[in-house]
């Protein structure tokens, strides 16, 4: 038996790490370009508490975000994202493969105790049938607040996207992200606000519902709209994607 931590660089999943430090076998980060620079600070501040390297993997096909944009001819749908599907659910299967995973290997998964994330935690046993999963902070019943705390009581500095006032510590211009979100993003990252957008033009579809992001109003969306983590939720919300489509074409 293995446990292994699937790592994403937020305070989450390094406090269900922390939380298992003593029966880690394997504690694994899937990292992407379009991450902010300071995840990796993060990671090695990570790796002195948990006492474990962290094992960093990344795609060997696509480089970026905008690459697999580019070549996909595609930004984002209500079910998900081929950057997901690209970047970090082929990157985590090639490793399981390589790594012979089997039902006798243990996941450790960051979803806390809210009801919401409780019922992420019940979708995921029951998609991926073929490992065992444990969830520390639901067993512990910790909410996101919680482990915020519990970062900071630790000495360890969250990653710089919470500070910024980003509830998920995503890629830059994530392309789930709502229109409250990408008027956030043209402010802090115009860089990265102005490559989404002109991608968007040269594709001829928006990862927003009904707008362009050039023709976004800038005063449209909250701050505190509802915005997903790019977790393995949206992994399993492709799978299923993919699965419809396959049973469609029957």
């Amino acid at each position: 038996m293995r446990y292994i931590s699937w790592f994403s660089a937020g305070c989450s999943s390094f406090v269900a790490a922390y939380l298992m430090r003593d029966k880690l076998d394997h504690c694994v980060y899937i990292d992407i370009a379009d991450q902010h620079p300071d995840s990796m600070r993060f990671v090695r501040d990570a790796e002195k508490l948990l006492g474990l390297k962290i094992e960093i993997i990344r795609s060997e096909v696509y480089k970026d975000v905008d690459d697999v944009n580019a070549r996909d001819r595609f930004m984002s749908a209500p079910w998900g994202a081929p950057c997901t599907k690209h970047l970090k659910r082929e990157v985590r299967e090639r490793w399981e493969k390589e790594h012979d995973i089997s039902r006798d290997d243990v996941y450790i998964w960051g979803f806390d105790a809210s009801k919401k994330e409780r019922k992420r935690a019940m979708n995921t046993t029951s998609r991926m049938t073929y490992v065992d999963h444990e969830f520390p902070l639901i067993d512990a019943d910790l909410t996101k607040p919680d482990v915020h705390a519990m970062c900071e009581d630790l000495g360890i500095k969250r990653p710089a996207m919470y500070d910024l006032g980003y509830p998920n510590n995503n890629c830059i211009g994530c392309v789930k992200g709502g229109a409250g979100y990408w008027n956030k993003i043209r402010v802090d990252f115009p860089e990265v606000f102005e490559l989404r957008a002109k991608r968007e033009r040269e594709i001829g579809g928006s990862c927003l519902n009904g707008v362009f992001l050039d023709e976004l109003d800038p005063k449209a969306g909250r701050l505190d709209e509802v915005f997903p983590s790019c977790s393995i939720m949206c992994q399993l919300a492709e799978m299923d994607m993919e699965m419809d489509m396959e049973m469609g074409d029957e």
